[in-house]
């Protein structure tokens, strides 16, 4: 069996070549200079010729702030690149999973979003990946789209590495008090993708549509910031206060969703994945980061 990985230089994407696949499960994930996803017939060419189970696409434009001023760049890779896969992966027979993200919401809601809630995206960056959300469902029957939130790992850049690198450099940080979220482990994602790609890759009647996964529990960045702090000290590992601020105190080019918490309802009923808490997921990221905490 022939899985395709796209984006597979980036968090997830290299969780998903780490992950303990099932025997006689081969992955394919080429780079950029390989495969370019923005262009239709390479993909076409990719797809037809590769006999592949399934595809997971994990390519994505994410500089949120850049993309208010790189609206092509964004709408590029994130609305176009997804629409060329399904309907390339439609063609070949190959069920398509897409990740997405929290930002497709507006972040009003006064609990974890549902997967039926309605979208608003406050930026170019969730309306791009909106746009490759509807792209995946209109272009391809046998897909899964997996909104997540929040993603560190020990890899690239991510809120954890940034953490522990500015710890390093000052006395204290100040961090955003105000937004709240689900934080998620790359990968625990990578499992849960995993997941869904072999049973859509071997099942006909496995479900699809639009899924969240995340790690258990919620926390705002100063409180995920703090724990950070907290777990690194028992590793022996930079560790300063950390003290809350508004969002205000922090203007971005790109609005953020004051509530990024997503419900995980739909993805344990339907696919039996039960998320463990993000304080432990965590610990994994700062063991591979720092070492294990000591006695």
């Amino acid at each position: 069996m022939r899985i395709l990985i796209l984006g597979g230089g980036g968090q997830v994407g290299l969780e998903l070549q780490r992950f303990g696949w099932p025997q006689g499960v081969r992955l394919h994930a080429p780079g950029r200079d390989a495969l370019d996803i923005t262009d239709e017939a390479a993909v076409e060419r990719a797809l037809a010729g590769g006999n592949y189970a399934a595809v997971i696409n994990a390519a994505a434009y994410t500089a949120v702030d850049k993309a208010e001023q790189e609206v092509g760049a964004a709408w590029r890779v994130n609305a176009l690149a997804p629409a060329l896969l399904a309907a390339a992966a439609a063609r070949a027979g190959a069920p398509l999973v897409q990740v997405s993200t929290d930002y497709v919401f507006d972040g009003a809601a006064d609990r974890p979003y549902e997967v039926g809630d309605p979208v608003a995206p406050l930026g170019v960056y969730g309306a791009s990946k909106e746009g490759g959300e509807q792209a995946v469902r209109t272009a391809h029957p046998r897909h899964a789209i997996v909104r997540t939130a929040w993603v560190v790992s020990p890899h690239r850049a991510n809120f954890v590495k940034t953490m522990l690198r500015l710890a390093s450099e000052r006395a204290a940080l100040r961090v955003v008090d105000d937004q709240r979220g689900t934080p998620t482990v790359a990968g625990d994602l990578a499992a849960a993708l995993a997941t869904i790609a072999l049973r859509l890759a071997q099942d006909p009647a496995a479900p699809g549509g639009t899924f969240h996964f995340a790690n258990a529990g919620d926390v705002t960045w100063r409180g995920l910031a703090a724990e950070i702090m907290a777990q690194s000290a028992r590793r022996g590992g930079p560790s300063v206060p950390v003290a809350g601020i508004a969002t205000a105190e922090f203007p971005t080019p790109a609005r953020r969703p004051r509530n990024s918490r997503l419900s995980t309802a739909r993805i344990e009923a339907d696919y039996g994945v039960r998320p463990r808490p993000w304080r432990a997921a965590l610990g994994d990221v700062l063991d591979h980061l720092i070492g294990p905490a000591r006695a």
